[in-house]
Parts: C-alpha cells; sequence; structure tokens
C-alpha cells in the first residue's frame, strides 16, 4: 500500500547565508511511504499509518531542525516517517521555494526503506535544483 502526503507546508529557518538564519522561509514536503495493506483490508484506524500524526511530527521536526541544506531536510523527513510503526520505506521531496531570483523552487529527494530486521536501510538521494542549493 501506498500513501501520499501530498504539500506538507511549513515556515522554518532553512538555508545556508547569513540572512536565511534570521527569518522563516516556506517548504513543502511531499512525503510517499509504503505501508502493509492491512488497513486496507481491515478499514480499522489501528491497522493504518496515522498520516495526520505523521504530517505533524515533519513539520515539527523540520522547524526544530533549523536545516541549511534541503538535502538534510529531505533525509530527516524520510527519517521521521520510518519511525512511524507500519512504515516499510519512504521517499521525502522537499521544494523550497523563492531562494534564487529566476527560479521557482530548488527541490531534493530522499528516499530509505527498512531492511528485514525494521532497521533503516539502502538510502537514495537525488541532488537539489541546482545541485547544492543555499
Amino acid at each position: 500500500m501506498i500513501l501520499l502526503l501530498d504539500s506538507i507546508e511549513m515556515d522554518c529557518i532553512i538555508g545556508e547565508r547569513p540572512d536565511e538564519r534570521t527569518r522563516l522561509q516556506r517548504l513543502r514536503v511531499d512525503l510517499e511511504i509504503a505501508t502493509d495493506d492491512r488497513a486496507a483490508e481491515t478499514d480499522e484506524l489501528d491497522d493504518a499509518v496515522d498520516y495526520v500524526a505523521l504530517a505533524d511530527a515533519v513539520r515539527a521536526r523540520l522547524v526544530e531542525a533549523k536545516c541549511k541544506l534541503i538535502e538534510r531536510a529531505a533525509a530527516l523527513c524520510v527519517e521521521t516517517a520510518l519511525s512511524f510503526r507500519g512504515v516499510a520505506s519512504a521517499t521525502a521531496r522537499v521544494e523550497k521555494t523563492g531562494a534564487i531570483p529566476g527560479l521557482r523552487a530548488a527541490t531534493a529527494v530522499f528516499s530509505a526503506r527498512r531492511d528485514s530486521a525494521g532497521e533503516r536501510a539502502q538510502a537514495r538521494s537525488r541532488g537539489a535544483t541546482p545541485a547544492k542549493q543555499r
């Protein structure tokens, strides 16, 4: 089962430049998680991933982290998702708009999954636009 959380939005400190360390900027996160099929079979909330709590946890994590790079923000989103019971893998797409004049957005994508023991395994990322966004 794939669950998509589309456009989790928050204002937070994000960026490396001195002016970015003192002002809030808008981030948009798309989160894709893979879970087992129990909730689809039982129609019971106890068998589902609490996506309201997950979205709130992602927001809180990024607001608290004050990341310099969107690559780190994407990795923290995935780490947060994998901490939820029932999440087998996650992909986060973090978009920062308005960072560079003439560029609509810079985006980083990060994915990871649990191994058979339930630990995080195999992480994969795709760089920002531009390659190292600041």
